[in-house]
């Protein structure tokens, strides 16, 4: 049950995401195409894959915020063309580059998990990539980053339910919930951001959710928990939790 709860979003939604995706990997080969000609193959880092999915199927994630793509990416980037710089052996300079950019993505608070295969990319994308030095963190790897950001920006801004990047919060009043309506409400059901800090300080693992959407969550919760309700049996609440 726990982890169909990630998937209970809308059939619009999934096309939303999709057809985010199909734009965004679009523009960052046509750009490619445009700028370097022949090229665009060997220099099209293939985990922009990866960050489209982040940017379209989850545009509220801490993990998809505009730092931590960047950041993620380039960090990343000069990690891996040092190891493949440095260490002779493929195989330990591809190892120490996705490990090293784990550590550093963390220590700068850009955890991007593409930033792993734009490391891994940098050691093992053959002569082409190899031959490009330090000069892969502009081209391909900026070039590209930058190329899908303008288009998750400008794709999930017409979208009011979509608040991307995250520093842009809007919302339209059709988008609330009934028991966000009421301020005062609402505001007595917040919890304290030190609260919610302690909690995750417990969980010890990172959580791709913004503090804003815990307190909504917590909140809409709190008022559908106001509407009488069947409540399910013991037994059958277990039925359900070995069918999830």
């Amino acid at each position: 049950m726990v982890r169909k709860l990630a998937y209970s979003v809308s059939e619009r939604e999934h096309w939303i995401s999709a057809a985010g995706g199909l734009l965004g990997i679009l523009a960052v080969l046509w750009v490619s195409h445009a700028l370097l000609g022949d090229h665009v193959g060997a220099l099209t880092v293939a985990s922009m894959g990866a960050s489209a999915v982040l940017l379209f199927a989850a545009p509220h994630g801490a993990l998809s915020q505009p730092w931590p793509v960047v950041g993620g990416h380039l960090i990343s980037a000069a990690v891996g063309v040092t190891c493949a710089q440095w260490i002779a052996d493929p195989m330990l300079a591809a190892s120490i580059a996705v490990a090293a950019s784990i550590g550093l993505m963390y220590w700068l608070r850009c955890l991007h998990p593409p930033g792993g295969a734009t490391a891994l990319f940098a050691v093992m994308g053959g002569e082409p990539i190899l031959t490009l030095g330090y000069g892969y963190l502009f081209v391909p790897v900026l070039l590209n980053v930058v190329v899908l950001l303008i288009v998750a920006v400008l794709f999930n801004f017409p979208f009011a339910w979509r608040r991307y990047p995250q520093a842009w919060w809007r919302e339209s009043v059709e988008a609330l919930a009934p028991a966000e309506l009421a301020a005062d409400a609402a505001e007595e059901r917040m919890i304290p951001h030190s609260d919610l800090v302690y909690a995750l300080s417990q969980l010890d693992t990172f959580i791709d959710v913004s503090e804003e959407d815990l307190q909504r969550i917590y909140t809409l919760a709190l008022g559908h928990g106001h509407t009488p309700h069947h409540v399910p049996s013991v037994s059958l609440m277990r039925e359900q939790v070995r069918n999830a």
